[in-house]
């Protein structure tokens, strides 16, 4: 038995070092994490903040950080191109004052960048997507900060039974998710910039 566990826990150990890391900002992080958090090869989403220069960041107070993800994914099943490609065509590009209903710096969209292999593939893939819109694309290629796990209500919040409160007043559970996503026009503008090429629509 104790010969099982041990190469279990190798097998397990193993694939924890053949995971690589995302992170993206693309407006809330909810909507984020419920994106990713579908795909499959991706391991883990944290929602939190990145780019700012203070220390321990919080949701009331994040000033000069972005909200953003974290995704962890096993590159054997998804490669860090196919995951821009989805973050692209699940945001809009074209808005530099933040994402849908959710206005302000820490709500613009962004890929960060650890090393030159995902600065070449970021770069690519916005230029990609700059020829498919026939548009300006203003989502930043940035180095990569320190990322700030957010408190742990926010992880995994779009799935909670907990009342989620949204611009219209409080809902619960039953479709709430759904009733603030709808509410902020995420899927709509998605759809009307990429048409067939739009991800993650609800």
């Amino acid at each position: 038995m104790r010969t099982m566990l041990m190469a279990a826990s190798l097998v397990l150990a193993a694939g924890a070092a053949h995971a690589e890391k995302a992170v993206l900002a693309g407006g809330c992080f909810w909507c984020m994490e419920a994106n990713f958090e579908t795909v499959k090869g991706v391991r883990d989403v944290v929602s939190g903040y990145t780019g700012g220069p203070a220390q321990n960041p919080s949701y009331d107070d994040h000033d000069g950080f972005v909200e953003a993800v974290e995704i962890s994914f096993d590159p054997k099943q998804i490669s860090y191109d196919q995951i821009l490609t989805l973050f692209l065509h699940s945001v809009d590009v074209t808005d530099a004052g933040g994402q849908f209903c959710d206005r302000g710096p820490s709500y613009t969209t962004a890929i960060f960048v650890s090393n030159a292999a995902q600065k070449a593939s970021a770069e690519a893939a916005v230029a990609a997507a700059g020829k498919e819109l026939g548009a300006k694309i203003v989502t930043p290629i940035r180095k990569a900060e320190k990322f700030w796990p957010a408190e742990d209500y926010h992880q995994d919040y779009w799935r909670k039974s907990d009342i989620i409160l949204t611009r219209v007043g409080p809902k619960t559970k039953k479709n709430a998710y759904s009733y603030y996503r709808k509410a902020c026009g995420r899927d709509a503008r998605v759809r009307e910039l990429w048409g067939s090429t739009a991800t993650f629509l609800h």
